[in-house]
């Protein structure tokens, strides 16, 4: 039986980073996992270069049960901290769009630093977890045919988004027996699929074209502008992976088609020129294939000249509001990760430390905490992993 100060459960971005933080304050630490292999959703990230953070980091960029539970971490192991811990290990870094930062070279570049500073910390990895238990102060684990034990335990497993990598729903099984509660889990950043009803769309495959995405309801209400893409099962695009975090069943995802173009647009080119189509209105701003679409979708034949302006005020509002009804998610396989999982509300958020049982931690994907597409899961991993590496 090995004796640890700390078993971290899942050698992702999170356990891994939280194992540095811990090992180089002295404690033993082991790190566990099934995979044969560490960090394997940073592997095939972004590109295969790793999407390792965003500038644009904030609380309100997560969704949650309780948003501002991120605050917390996310203010005191910030965007700045972690990109000096990336240029102390040399690694070249570029921006993208909307604050985006990826390595010049390979994510493998991420994962090597993570190892690096886990130096101090056990990696034990290629076994399942077989059992894991908790008594008079210590929580026992069984790796494989070894047991460990230690007074500190971290949940790191993740949820279970991209299951070939061998994703798995296992910090939801702990959190039922360790008595947190659980906030539904489902995909999210995740492509939507569309009903039969839609299928003029679908002859749409490999179209693409910036939008505004909306969706979800009230307060939780977002929108998102970047591009969307219509696939053979319905709607994909950075638009609509961010608009699915916020989607729920029965509710409708609202496109705008022209969000570059001001209310009244269509009125005015009546009057500059009036025997132009609406397929021709639209092929200015819309790839040839999605605009025909979308004029025969729309009552509107003829010039425009012949229409009256009441008529082009709707056909604006439907083109700047349209509405899909999608019928699910092409599910935890295609989606980059997972909204809910074990609740804030029995975790402390300056330490991610289990309220009502000391020495638990749950920390990164598998807490309901999840950021926008562009980096900010990652970042999440690393403020969260860093409160529990501290506390341990």
């Amino acid at each position: 039986m090995a004796s640890h100060d700390v078993i971290i459960l899942g050698a992702g971005g999170a356990g891994l980073f939280c194992a540095g933080i811990a090992a180089r304050r002295g404690k033993r630490v082991i790190v566990v996992d099934h995979a044969p292999e560490p960090a394997r959703k940073i592997v095939i990230s972004g590109g295969g270069r790793c999407n390792f953070t965003n500038v644009g980091t904030s609380w309100d960029r997560y969704v949650s049960a309780n948003p501002k539970f991120a605050r917390s971490a996310l203010g005191r192991y910030t965007v700045q901290d972690f990109i000096a811990l990336v240029d102390a290990h040399g690694i070249a870094w570029h921006e993208k769009t909307l604050g985006q930062l990826f390595c010049d070279g390979s994510a493998r570049q991420i994962v090597a630093m993570l190892l690096a500073e886990a130096e101090g910390a056990d990696i034990a990895l290629g076994q399942p977890v077989r059992d894991v238990t908790h008594a008079d102060g210590t929580f026992t684990v069984v790796h494989g045919d070894r047991t460990l034990t230690a007074p500190s335990l971290v949940i790191a497993t993740g949820g279970p988004s991209i299951p070939k990598l061998g994703a798995t729903g296992f910090a939801y099984d702990l959190a039922k027996r360790f008595g947190l509660k659980l906030i539904e889990p489902r995909p999210a950043l995740v492509p939507l699929t569309l009903p039969p009803d839609d299928a003029l769309f679908r002859e749409l495959s490999g179209v693409a074209t910036e939008v505004v995405a909306g969706a979800g309801a009230g307060a939780g209400k977002a929108k998102f502008r970047e591009a969307a893409l219509f696939t053979h099962r319905g709607l994909s695009g950075p638009a609509i992976l961010q608009a699915s975090s916020y989607w729920r069943h029965r509710e409708a995802v609202t496109i705008d088609f022209v969000p570059d173009r001001a209310p009244g647009w269509l009125t005015d080119l009546k009057r500059n020129r009036p025997r132009i189509g609406l397929r021709s209105a639209l092929g200015s701003a819309l790839p040839d294939r999605l605009a025909e679409a979308l004029a025969a979708k729309l009552d509107c034949p003829g010039e425009l000249g012949n229409q009256r302006d009441a008529v082009l005020t709707e056909v604006e509002r439907r083109l700047s509001g349209w509405q899909f009804h999608p019928n699910g998610t092409e599910g935890f396989a295609k989606a980059e990760v997972t909204v809910g999982g074990i609740a804030t509300d029995g975790l402390n958020q300056k330490t991610m430390a289990a309220k009502h049982l000391p020495g638990l931690h749950v920390i990164g994907e598998a807490v309901d905490v999840t950021g926008w597409l562009g980096g900010y899961n990652f970042q999440w991993a690393w403020s969260s992993g860093w409160a529990a590496g501290q506390a341990v």
